[in-house]
């Protein structure tokens, strides 16, 4: 059963079990100072596979050595998870793409919450985990694991 996740066991059981990652919102290494670059940066660096999916950067074909694709729906295979990294203004225009995308779940970063939004997504059938760092939580499972 689909739900929003905001519990430590429920999270730290997402991060457990996400081992692919589309990165909406991602930015480039030009942007490497910023979440939206260092955070999927540092994932990948973790040894998860992480697809970018970047809004803007049209010219852009490849992110973290990885090939970009426009669309969530577009990347083939089956995603764990999508960190999104768009303000919550920004999200419903991506909500017919994720609905498409079927992820098994969508972590929405820091500072990004959208109820409304967030319970479209668990109707159907994707958990939510909203306005947390997937970096900072990461690394808190990664270190009660040692």
């Amino acid at each position: 059963m689909a739900r929003v996740i905001d519990d430590e066991a429920g999270v730290a059981e997402l991060v457990r079990r996400s081992r692919r990652i589309a990165v909406l919102g991602i930015k480039t290494e030009a942007q490497s100072a910023q979440a939206a670059f260092y955070v999927p940066a540092y994932l990948a660096e973790q040894g998860l596979e992480v697809i970018p999916v970047p809004v803007y950067y049209p010219e852009v074909t490849t992110i973290l050595g990885k090939p970009v694709y426009r669309k969530v729906a577009d990347v083939p295979g089956t995603v764990d998870l999508v960190d999104v990294f768009r303000r919550p203004v920004d999200l419903m225009p991506h909500l017919d793409d994720l609905l498409a995308a079927k992820p098994k779940a969508v972590w929405l970063q820091l500072g990004i919450r959208d109820d409304a939004f967030a319970q479209r997504l668990v109707e159907a059938g994707i958990d939510v985990v909203q306005d947390r760092c997937l970096l900072v939580d990461h690394r808190a499972v990664k270190a009660r694991q040692k």
